[in-house]
C-alpha cells in the first residue's frame, strides 16, 4: 500500500477544498451586506475586481508553470484571498489598488511557494500590509458611514470615484470625506488614537459623530455581522474554536487590563472587540489553515499571541489597527509553535 502525504490544509470531513472555500466565502456574507448597507455600493464593485484578478493571476501562474489551470482555480484558494483582500481595503480606494493587491497575494506570497498549501503567510493580509505600506493615503481613506455624508453617493459615482478619483458631479474623496461638522472623517479607530495624542479623554473623544456611545457608528454592526459569519463556520466546523476563542480572550484580557489602569485613556473591551477588523480577523483571517498552527495547542498560543499584538499596536504603536500585522507576526513563529506543541505519540513516554 502506498502513503501518499500532503501538505497543509488537510481535509478530515468528506467536504472537498472548494466546498471549504466557498463555504468560507458564503459566511462572509453577512458583513458584506453590513459593508455596504453603512459604506456604500463599492464594496462591491472591490469585490468583483478582485476576483477578476485573482482568476487572472492564478490562470496565468498556471499557465507560466505549465499546469492545468482550471483544478487551481476551482479550488476556491485565489477567490477567497480576493474576497478577504476585497473586503479589508477602503471601499472607494483607487481600482489600481487592488489590482496589485491582488497580484503581490497571488503570485508572489501564494504562487512562488508553490501554490496552496505551500505559502508561510496568509496571502490577503501580506497584500493588505504591503499596499498599507506603500499607498498610506489611499489605504486609510475611508468614508463615514453613508448617514454622516453631506452628499449621498449613487453607484454611478461610486464607480466613476474608482475609475478616475472624481465622481460624476465632479467631487473627489477627501471632499466626500468632510462630515456634518465641517471636519475631515477618519475611521473610529484612528480618530481615537488621534485624540487620546491629543491629551483628550475617551469620553470626550467618544462625542464625536463617528462614535456611537461605545463603539465606532457602522463598525460596530459590521463586526457583529462577521461574528454571525464566523459562528456558522464554527457550526458547520470548517473551522476549530481554539484559535478565534484564544484570539477574543487575549484581545479581551488586556484590554480589560488596560481600562481597569487607565479608564481615561483606554476604551474597554467592547470597543476593541467590535472596532476595526477584530471579528472578521478572529474567524476568517487568523483561521487561515495554510499559516496557521496546527496543533490544539499551537493554536490556543497562535490565536492568544495574535490577540496580544494587536491591543499592543493599537494601543501603543503608529497604526490604528493592527490585524493583519499580527496574522503576519506569528505566522513566522507558527513551525516554532507547531514544534513544541506536538501532541505525544500513543504508546511513548513524555520527553525528559
Amino acid at each position: 500500500m502506498k502513503l501518499t502525504m500532503a501538505s497543509s490544509p488537510h481535509n478530515h470531513s468528506h467536504k472537498s477544498v472548494t466546498r471549504l472555500m466557498l463555504t468560507v466565502i458564503a459566511a462572509c456574507i453577512p458583513g458584506v451586506i453590513a459593508q455596504v448597507v453603512f459604506f456604500g455600493t463599492g464594496v462591491l464593485i472591490q469585490l468583483l475586481l478582485a476576483l477578476v484578478c485573482v482568476s487572472a493571476f492564478e490562470a496565468a501562474i498556471m499557465l507560466m508553470r505549465k499546469r492545468p489551470i482550471w483544478p487551481a482555480l476551482s479550488d476556491g484558494s485565489a477567490w477567497l484571498t480576493g474576497v478577504l483582500l476585497a473586503i479589508s481595503i477602503p471601499p472607494l480606494a483607487p481600482w489600481w489598488v487592488i489590482v496589485i493587491g491582488c497580484l503581490f497575494a497571488i503570485v508572489i506570497v501564494k504562487q512562488l511557494y508553490g501554490g496552496l498549501g505551500f505559502n508561510l503567510f496568509n496571502p490577503a493580509m501580506a497584500a493588505y500590509v504591503l499596499l498599507l505600506v506603500s499607498f498610506p493615503v489611499q489605504m486609510t481613506a475611508w468614508l463615514p458611514v453613508t448617514e454622516l455624508l453631506n452628499t449621498g453617493i449613487t453607484f454611478s459615482q461610486q464607480l466613476s470615484l474608482i475609475f478616475s478619483d472624481f465622481t460624476t458631479l465632479g467631487y473627489s474623496l477627501d471632499q466626500l470625506r468632510v462630515g456634518i461638522d465641517g471636519s475631515t472623517m477618519a475611521t473610529p479607530l484612528d480618530t481615537l488614537k488621534t485624540d487620546i495624542a491629543h491629551s483628550l479623554t475617551v469620553t470626550e473623544s467618544m462625542q464625536k459623530p463617528v462614535f456611537n456611545e461605545w463603539v465606532g457608528l457602522g463598525w460596530g454592526w459590521v463586526n457583529l455581522a462577521f461574528l454571525l459569519g464566523g459562528l456558522y463556520l464554527l457550526k458547520t466546523k470548517v473551522i476549530n474554536w481554539h484559535i478565534p476563542v484564544s484570539f477574543i480572550a487575549s484581545l479581551s484580557l488586556c484590554a480589560a487590563i488596560g481600562y481597569i489602569a487607565s479608564p481615561g485613556t483606554e476604551p474597554g473591551v467592547v470597543f476593541h472587540l467590535f472596532s476595526g477588523a477584530t471579528m472578521l480577523g478572529a474567524f476568517f483571517i487568523a483561521t487561515d489553515p495554510v499559516s496557521a498552527a496546527t496543533t490544539n495547542r499551537g493554536r490556543l498560543i497562535y490565536g492568544a499571541a495574535i490577540g496580544l499584538i494587536v491591543y499592543l499596536i493599537r494601543t501603543f504603536g503608529g497604526y490604528p489597527d493592527a490585524v493583519a500585522f499580527g496574522v503576519l507576526l506569528i505566522n513566522i513563529a507558527v513551525p516554532l509553535i507547531d514544534y513544541y506543541t506536538q501532541p505525544r505519540t500513543y504508546g511513548h513516554g513524555a520527553v525528559k
